[in-house]
C-alpha cells in the first residue's frame, strides 16, 4: 500500500553509531537491490535519507530486517522547537532504582518490577511506590555514590543537547525518576528545565516514600502541553522521546514522538522508533547532517 501525502516525505535510515554502514559502496549496492530507492542524501556514514512524494510501505517492509532504523518523516515542521526527553534508559543508560537495589541486595526483584512496569504490565504509580519502599533506611549518600560511579550518559546525549541548544531549541527533561539525578544531569548537559518525582528524605535517610503527587504517564503529556503553551508553541512543534509505557502518552501527542531503544509494546505503538541509532538519531530524523552537529 502506498500512502498519499501532499508534502515531501523523507525516508530516514539510521544505523548503529560509528558503524560506517552507509558508505558510498553500500549505497550503490542498496540502489541496485531496491529499485524504488531514489538518489540518496548522505547525512553521515551512519545515516542517509531519501525524498519521496508518497510513503512506500512495500519498500518499508523490504528494509525491515536490515540492521538500521527505518522512519518516514514529513517535511512539514520537521525541525522541532522543543525537546522533551525521558531520563532513565533514554538520556542516561541506567534505571536508577535498579542500580540502587544492588546496595540492598534486591536487584532481581527490583529489575523484575521495573521491567514489567516499563512494558505496561503494571500500573506505574503503585510499581514505583513498591520499589521505593524497598529503599527505606538507605542513606542519601548512596544516591551521590551512584551518580558519581554508576550513572553514564546515553551515547549521543551531549551532542543532541549541544546541537539543539545551538539552534534555539528549548530542551526539557521529564522523568518518572528522581530530582536528585535529573537536576545533576540537566545541569551537566544543558537542559533548560526538568520536572520529575522526588524522594522523601529525613536527616539524610530515605524514608521509603515518594513525594506526592507522583508524576506518571498522564503527567508527562500534561507537562508537554503546558510547556508548549507557555512558550507559544503547539504539540506539533515538539520532539518527545522515551523508552517506557509511561512515555506513550507524550509520544503520541508530540509532533515527533520517538520510541528510543524502547520496550516492544512501546516501539510498536510509537510513530517513530530508534533501536539501532544513538541519540544523534533524533537529529538525523529532523534533517540535521553530521557536519551540523555541535559536539560538547
Amino acid at each position: 500500500m502506498t500512502q498519499q501525502m501532499n508534502d515531501t516525505l523523507y525516508l530516514v535510515l539510521t544505523a548503529a553509531p560509528h558503524s560506517g554502514y552507509f558508505t558510498p559502496a553500500r549505497l550503490r549496492e542498496m540502489a541496485t537491490q531496491f529499485a524504488d530507492l531514489p538518489a540518496a542524501k548522505s547525512l553521515s556514514e551512519d545515516a542517509v535519507e531519501y525524498a519521496f512524494d508518497n510513503q512506500n510501505d512495500e519498500l518499508t517492509a523490504q528494509l525491515a530486517d536490515l540492521p538500521f532504523d527505518v522512519n518516514w518523516v514529513n517535511d512539514t515542521q520537521r525541525r522541532k522547537k522543543m525537546l522533551i526527553a525521558d531520563l532513565e534508559s533514554t538520556i542516561i543508560e541506567q534505571e536508577c532504582l535498579d542500580e540502587l537495589a544492588v546496595v540492598i541486595d534486591k536487584q532481581a526483584v527490583m529489575v523484575d518490577i521495573t521491567t514489567r512496569a516499563m512494558r505496561g504490565e503494571l500500573d506505574f504509580e503503585p510499581a514505583l511506590k513498591e520499589r521505593v519502599a524497598m529503599l527505606k533506611g538507605m542513606p542519601e549518600s548512596a544516591l551521590q555514590d551512584l551518580y558519581d560511579n554508576g550513572v553514564t550518559l546515553m551515547p549521543g546525549a551531549q551532542t543532541l543537547l549541544a546541537t539543539l541548544r545551538a539552534n534555539d531549541v528549548f530542551c526539557g527533561l521529564v522523568s518518572g525518576g528522581f530530582a536528585f539525578f535529573a537536576d545533576r544531569i540537566a545541569q551537566r548537559i544543558g537542559f533548560n528545565r526538568f520536572q520529575c518525582n522526588d524522594l522523601n528524605i529525613t536527616d539524610g535517610i530515605l524514608d521509603g516514600t515518594v513525594v506526592e503527587p507522583i508524576l506518571g504517564r498522564a503527567a508527562k503529556a500534561e507537562i508537554l502541553n503546558a510547556w508548549a503553551q507557555e512558550l507559544g508553541l503547539t504539540p506539533d512543534d515538539v520532539l518527545a522521546t522515551g523508552d517506557g509505557s509511561n512515555d506513550l502518552a507524550m509520544l503520541k501527542i508530540a509532533g515527533m514522538g520517538v520510541a528510543f531503544r524502547a520496550k516492544p509494546a512501546v516501539a510498536e505503538a510509537a510513530q517513530y522508533t530508534l533501536q539501532h541509532a544513538d541519540l544523534t538519531g533524533l537529529l538525523y530524523l529532523q534533517g540535521y547532517s553530521e557536519s551540523q552537529f555541535i559536539t560538547a
